[in-house]
C-alpha cells in the first residue's frame, strides 16, 4: 500500500436539487486505524462513505485509495477493497441461503472453485455463524442478519471497511458481539455513527462532520469530551456515560 488507506482532497459532491452535501473534504485515514464519523442527520458522512467507492461522483475533488486515485478505470478495484456495511441489512442479504450471499460478492469478483468456498467459511467463522451457512437470512435475528451483512463483505477481503450506524436496533447482546468481531479485524475502519458510547468503544479517532464539512478531528475521548462542540453539531452522550471509562 502506498500511502494513507483512504486520502480525501477538495471532495465535493452537489445533488440534483442544488443542495451541496460536501463543501471541500480533505482527510487522511492511515492504514489499520479504526475512525468513527460523526454528526448530525443531513451532515454529509453517509454522502462522504459512498464516495469512497464509488456509489457517487464528485462533483470536484479526488478519493485515494491506498494511493490508487478513483476513477473510472479503477473504480472495479477500489470497490474490491472497500467494502460497505449498510446500515439495513436488506441492501446485502437477498439470497435463498446465508452461504450464498457471502458467496455473491467474491464471485461477481471471478473467485471461484476452492478460493470461493475458502473465502465462504473464512468469512462465516469470522462472524461466528458457520452454523447458520445453510440457513435463510429471513430467518435470523436482527444482530445475525447484522453480522451476516458483514461477513458478505469480508469475503471479498476489502482492505477498508465503512459501516454505516453499525450498532443500530440491535439489543445489548447483539451490540456486544458485533463490537467483539469488529474489534478482531485488522482492516482500516470508517464507522459512521450517532450510536457515542459505541464509536468510544472501537475508535480513538472521531471526526465530525456538519454542513458538508468537517468542524473537528481529533482523539476520541477530546472530542466526546468537548460538550461546547457536541451540543453545537447536535450530538449528545447518553446519561451516565462516562469518558474514559470503558
Amino acid at each position: 500500500m502506498s500511502g494513507p488507506a483512504i486520502r480525501v482532497r477538495g471532495l465535493r459532491y452537489t445533488y440534483p436539487d442544488g443542495h451541496v452535501a460536501l463543501d471541500g473534504i480533505d482527510l487522511d485515514i492511515a492504514d489499520g486505524e479504526r475512525v468513527a464519523l460523526l454528526g448530525p442527520n443531513g451532515a454529509g458522512k453517509t454522502t462522504l462513505m459512498l464516495h469512497l467507492n464509488g456509489v457517487l461522483r464528485a462533483s470536484a475533488g479526488d478519493v485515494e485509495i491506498g494511493g490508487t486515485v478513483l476513477s473510472r478505470s479503477t473504480l472495479r478495484d477500489i470497490r474490491r477493497r472497500v467494502g460497505l456495511v449498510f446500515q439495513d441489512p436488506d441492501d446485502q442479504l437477498f439470497m435463498p441461503t446465508l452461504a450464498q450471499d457471502v458467496a455473491f460478492g467474491p464471485a461477481n469478483f471471478g473467485v471461484r472453485g476452492a478460493e470461493l468456498d475458502a473465502r465462504v467459511a473464512h468469512a462465516l467463522a469470522v462472524v461466528s455463524m458457520t452454523e447458520l451457512a445453510g440457513r435463510s437470512p429471513a430467518h435470523m435475528s436482527g444482530g445475525q442478519r447484522r453480522r451476516a451483512a458483514l461477513a458478505t463483505v469480508l469475503a471479498c477481503e476489502p482492505e477498508v471497511l465503512v459501516l454505516d450506524e453499525p450498532s443500530a436496533n440491535l439489543d445489548p447482546v447483539a451490540r456486544r458481539e458485533l463490537a467483539e468481531t469488529l474489534s478482531g479485524l485488522d482492516a482500516t475502519m470508517l464507522i459512521v455513527t450517532h450510536d457515542l458510547p459505541y464509536a468510544a468503544q472501537l475508535c480513538r479517532r472521531a471526526i465530525v462532520m456538519d454542513g458538508g464539512v468537517i468542524v473537528a478531528d481529533g482523539a476520541i475521548d477530546d472530542v466526546l469530551s468537548d460538550t461546547a462542540l457536541l451540543a453545537a453539531h447536535r450530538l449528545e452522550l447518553p446519561w451516565g456515560f462516562t469518558v474514559g471509562l470503558r
